[in-house]
């Protein structure tokens, strides 16, 4: 990718702009892969992956680079100060230069008797109900009073005992989770209004030394009237709910198009559905009521319609819902709604063994489905009007006696990762990216797999500029009885490049677990390779429902010893055989 970081596993290593179209031999000249010449990181160490002559010395700052692979590749991790870092890579008369930058992770500081820039919280414009805390925060010099003037009211912000920060996301791949405690001088303060009105921007307040400097706040505060509602529908074709009001949050269960609940808090461009979750503003149209949207519901029927059964839950009003998965039954939680349930028709079923329900009082109605079998094949849901849609997929009609064809019947998709100049993926010691051999291994897994007597569907089958949602299309289009998404593996700056190494897989939905788990272990004891684990991760590619959906890494293109596995053709090719073999057994199990 250029000038992008690794779309699927976060803030991961960033490539430069360049192509290759075939794998590089190990080259006699010096050459760095990553970092770039100037890079800029918060980390406290950085690796240098690249190649050289393996007949010939290559230093980094004097000091003889020794553990390389045969082919002379490296991969060298060395402290970074804060600051400026300069490191000079040579051999023998050639010679490269880096300056790296290494940011602090510590929050900005005041600079005098002033608020530290960008740290007064509220960091924009928020709406609560009456009641509700509103919370203040600064930095400020120590020692220091401070106070927020709000609607004639004076809120005292106190020095805090201590601030702790967690680490990213991504820090789970680097076993780097500790809690680290910031060096800053917080203050903070919470009050309520029990009275609907728009306060207006917050004015923080610091007293020092006899000094008094003022500050704006970043956003109007308003509480909202607890009797005049606002509505929000969603507009778009899934909503993406969250636990909070930015994509730092989790994700919960997605809302199809038409779905309405009243507006409890607004935070930003973000609104609060009052069952809890945030929804981007740009996903919903909001409009006045006179009452929030509730139903009733009544009787609940089924249906058989191809390759699904369809569970048709008649309701007055689309109101938000919430999937549980596990392992043998799924449960559908409707919200604002208060079930007036006497009968349900629920036939006999390729797929349910047994429905249940029962009401969660106050204004909740959940739904159990009790598989036949411990897998789940995939799952959507959907507004026709007002009625609710639960569409649950049978499994592939597959002949387990069929020794030459065993995948017959069923429909895999396959998703190389990245592709074109625009999005490189990893980049090896040689400079050759992930996008081209993900794509060289996913032709040979096909082929595989088509003798196994599958129908195979693939992603990309090019030099194609795919984003996430692109792929992720071509899945929900198609509804194929499983979606690999194929890639190999980085780390983040702080990362051991040197020493990580093996196959790893990545679910999200339960029905999607012991596919990764089983392909995970059955690559690594196949083909005697190290293994990097097996995780549950909020990717875009492991996201869909409508089929079990693993993304799978098969290697660090960054270990100097494992890339030349993977450029391998003997390799590639019993690697592509193995995963065809795994995919075969696993279906054969179910």
């Amino acid at each position: 990718m250029a000038n992008r970081w690794h779309r699927l596993m976060g803030t991961l290593v960033p490539a430069l702009t360049c192509q290759f179209a075939l794998v590089q031999p190990a080259m006699a000249e010096l050459f760095v892969a990553y970092p770039p010449s100037n890079h800029t990181t918060v980390s406290d160490r950085i690796f240098f992956i690249g190649t050289g002559d393996p007949d010939s010395e290559v230093l980094i700052n004097n000091t003889p680079i020794t553990d390389r692979s045969p082919a002379g590749h490296f991969a060298p991790t060395l402290p970074l100060a804060i600051g400026q870092n300069q490191f000079t890579i040579t051999q023998g008369s050639e010679r490269i230069t880096f300056n790296i930058t290494r940011d602090s992770l510590e929050p900005p500081q005041p600079n005098g008797i002033a608020f530290a820039e960008d740290t007064l919280e509220p960091s924009r414009s928020l709406a609560r109900q009456p009641g509700e805390l509103i919370c203040f925060g600064a930095i400020a010099p120590p020692q220091a009073q401070v106070a927020v003037s709000l609607a004639g009211q004076s809120i005292p912000l106190t020095p805090q005992a201590s601030s702790i920060e967690l680490p990213p996301n991504y820090a789970v791949l680097t076993e780097q989770t500790e809690p680290y405690e910031l060096n800053a001088s917080q203050y903070g303060g919470c009050t309520t209004f029990s009275e609907p009105q728009n306060f207006g921007t917050p004015e923080f307040q610091l007293t020092l030394n006899g000094q008094t400097v003022t500050q704006a706040g970043n956003g109007p505060i308003e509480i909202l009237s607890p009797t005049t509602f606002q509505v929000a529908e969603v507009t778009v074709e899934s909503g993406i709910a969250r636990t909070g009001p930015s994509t730092d949050y989790s994700r919960l269960t997605p809302l199809p198009k038409g779905t309405r609940a009243a507006v409890t808090g607004h935070e930003g461009d973000w609104v609060r559905l009052d069952y809890g979750a945030w929804i981007r503003a740009s996903e919903v149209s909001v409009s006045p009521s006179s009452v929030p949207p509730t139903t009733t519901i009544r009787g609940v029927s089924s249906r058989q319609i191809a390759k699904w059964t369809e569970v048709i839950f008649p309701l007055q009003v689309p109101v938000p819902m919430s999937v549980e998965q596990n392992t043998s039954s799924l449960t559908l939680i409707l919200h604002n709604t208060v079930p007036q349930t006497d009968t349900i028709y629920f036939s006999d079923n390729p797929v349910v063994e047994r429905m249940d329900w029962q009401p969660i009082l106050p204004d909740k109605a959940s739904y159990t489905f009790h598989f036949k079998t411990e897998q789940q094949w995939g799952y959507k849901l959907r507004y026709e009007g007002t009625n609710l849609i639960l569409s649950l997929k049978h499994p592939p009609a597959v002949d387990l006696l069929d020794a030459a064809a065993p995948l017959q019947g069923t429909t895999i998709l396959l998703d190389p990762g990245h592709g074109s100049s625009e999005d490189l993926g990893a980049r090896g010691p040689t400079g050759y990216p992930e996008k081209d051999v993900v794509l060289l291994i996913s032709k040979l897994v096909r082929d595989e797999l088509e003798a196994l007597g599958a129908s195979v569907i693939m992603a990309r089958e090019g030099d194609d500029d795919l984003f996430p949602r692109d792929r992720v299309a071509v899945i929900e289009a198609t509804e194929p009885t499983m979606a690999l998404s194929l890639h190999y593996n980085a780390l983040p700056d702080n990362g051991d490049a040197l020493n990580t190494a093996g196959i790893g897989a990545f679910w999200y939905h339960p029905q999607a677990h012991d596919l990764a788990l089983f392909l995970h272990n059955y690559l690594v004891e196949t083909l005697d390779r190290p293994a990097y684990g097996v995780y549950w991760n909020n990717l875009a590619l492991t996201r869909p429902s409508v089929t079990p959906s693993v993304l799978l890494e098969l290697g660090f293109m960054i270990n100097p010893y494992e890339f030349e596995w993977i450029v391998d053709p003997e390799a590639q090719q019993e690697l592509a055989k193995a995963l065809a073999n795994g995919v075969a057994e696993w279906v054969a199990s179910r």
